[in-house]
């Protein structure tokens, strides 16, 4: 069974994947700028989901390439798959996956984790985990999952508080979504997937430095490495369980 579900994660996360270049370019602008209504062309987009395509720009692209997001996507629902197995929750894992595929291309592209995203995240992994807490054969626990959102957004606050060129405030909301997640397999899992994100991005900014493509005070995003954390911690927690 189990082998049947990783490959029907994958099939999701390749279709699902493949739908995110329109919105991942419509998202990429910088803060305090709207979302991009139109292609490098000048023509009108319509939809946030689909292939960064403009028919009347001779079929030019834009965006981040469909092939690269869906194999990305594909091979994160794989993995969750993997380590959740049957148990309820990883219908919550695959929904959720590919919206942090998603944050992470566009804070990768331009520094921003847009509230639309991040609060959907947020609140939808709380709603959906609620859900399934009443399902049979879950393992993990609602409560714990409430409390390590509001853990971790409040000390993401605190970072924020305390350094704001360094943490923005995008990732603090971020970080109510994977608290969330990370709490569903308990505390341990909290602060496993938190340090993975820290010693992720440190191991970015310090590979930047040795190859002199940043210094110690450049910005780096650090929403793509609080999702790699995240993920980190729910496959062992989810091994685990």
């Amino acid at each position: 069974m189990t082998p049947l579900l990783v490959i029907a994660a994958a099939l999701w996360g390749a279709a699902a994947g493949a739908l995110l270049p329109r919105a991942a370019y419509r998202f990429s602008v910088p803060a305090g700028e709207d979302w991009r209504t139109v292609c490098p062309g000048g023509h009108q987009v319509t939809g946030w989901l689909g292939r960064g395509r403009c028919r009347q720009c001779e079929a030019r692209s834009y965006g981040p390439p469909a092939a690269l997001l869906a194999a990305v996507t594909a091979v994160v629902c794989a993995a969750l798959a993997a380590a959740t197995g049957t148990r309820p929750e990883i219908a919550v894992w695959l929904l959720l996956a590919p919206v942090g595929v998603l944050l992470a291309v566009v804070d990768l592209r331009v520094q921003r984790l847009p509230d639309a995203l991040t609060l959907s995240l947020a609140g939808a992994a709380l709603a959906l985990l609620g859900v399934v807490s009443f399902v049979p054969e879950h393992t993990g626990e609602w409560l714990t999952a409430l409390l390590g959102a509001l853990a971790l957004g409040g000390g993401y606050f605190v970072l924020f508080l305390i350094n704001p060129a360094g943490m923005g405030f995008g990732d603090v909301k971020l970080a109510l979504g994977t608290g969330a997640v990370l709490g569903w397999y308990g505390w341990p899992t909290v602060m496993l997937g938190t340090f993975a994100g820290f010693l992720l991005g440190a191991l970015y900014g310090g590979a930047l430095i040795v190859a002199r493509k940043a210094g110690r005070k450049t910005s780096i995003p650090f929403g793509p490495f609080l999702i790699m954390g995240a993920f980190v911690g729910v496959l062992i927690g989810a091994y685990a369980a």
